[in-house]
């Protein structure tokens, strides 16, 4: 990804958001442009024209902290898009984010049987664990039930965001179909920043422009964010809707990768559906052991 084009759109978008009014500064007549013009974020960020004006058409290299915050400040980022402009910062400069390695390969990643067996011990949440490619590289029993939607009759691990813009049946899943796309889309885009020589991630924005028009729309926005906790509603074929909180752990072995930790709120309708879905996941090994039985008898 070219980083002086991703530094000027990012900037442009988030100064195209910015009314005059939210950045305390006089609304002024004859405005020709789309929220705050370049010389009001110089202005509000203690920076001359010129120098503002440099930065936004992508010459970011070499910025230090505390330019990057006054930007930050001046256009009211988020944590979130503060921590984008300091990853697109630090690319430019040839540093290397989140201590990932450089042009990563985009093999399939492998699962320590560990990271295995610590899902594992997940008994009554949904723990699956995906990379920053947005693969789904491992579940524990309730997990593999729970995406059984999204994993399919192959069992192969998906990538979560072609299921969500390229499988009609993503629509049935969740509910709240549209916000889940710019979700990922806007976690997509955070993760380009940090690693923007990864090639998996490079290929996945590719085609997903190419077969999506929703997607190229997303992307162009330069929206980014980071999961860590909220709530989700979920539509299972099995138990019907679910309303989940979720928790986001970094793998600090595995730069990238994430496991996410799936619950409903004790003695709610979606606690009971899960419980139902755990019983559902655990007969067709049931059902094998007494087959097997069988046959030995």
């Amino acid at each position: 990804m070219d980083n002086r084009s991703e530094v000027r759109e990012f900037l442009m978008t988030r100064r195209a958001r910015l009314t005059t009014e939210a950045a305390g500064l006089p609304a002024g007549t004859n405005r020709r442009v789309a929220g705050l013009r370049r010389s009001e974020v110089a202005l509000l960020a203690g920076l001359s024209v010129e120098y503002y004006a440099k930065i936004e058409r992508g010459a970011i290299a070499g910025a230090s902290a505390s330019v990057l915050d006054a930007i930050s400040g001046a256009l009211q980022l988020t944590d979130a898009e503060h921590a984008h402009l300091l990853d697109l910062a630090r690319a430019a400069d040839g540093i290397p984010s989140s201590g990932r390695a450089r042009r990563r390969a985009s093999r399939p990643a492998e699962v320590r049987p560990s990271l295995q067996w610590a899902l594992d011990s997940l008994t009554d949440a949904v723990g699956v664990v995906r990379d920053q490619r947005q693969n789904l590289i491992a579940t524990n029993a309730l997990g593999r039930a729970f995406y059984s939607p999204v994993i399919g009759d192959g069992g192969r691990m998906p990538n979560l965001a072609r299921f969500q813009f390229l499988d009609p049946a993503a629509h049935e899943f969740y509910p709240d179909w549209e916000r889940f796309a710019e979700m990922c889309v806007a976690v997509i885009r955070a993760e380009a920043g940090r690693d923007p020589h990864d090639k998996g991630i490079q290929d996945l924005v590719g085609e997903l422009s190419t077969r999506s028009d929703l997607f190229r729309t997303l992307w162009a926005a330069h929206d980014v964010r980071t999961h860590g906790a909220g709530q989700k509603r979920f539509r299972h074929p099995v138990v019907g809707e679910l309303t989940l909180v979720y928790e986001e752990l970094a793998i600090t072995a595995e730069p990238g990768q994430v496991m996410l930790i799936y619950t409903a709120e004790p003695g709610s309708p979606s606690a009971e559906r899960l419980r139902l879905l755990a019983s559902w996941a655990q007969e067709p090994a049931a059902s094998s052991r007494s087959d097997a039985a069988d046959q030995s008898a």
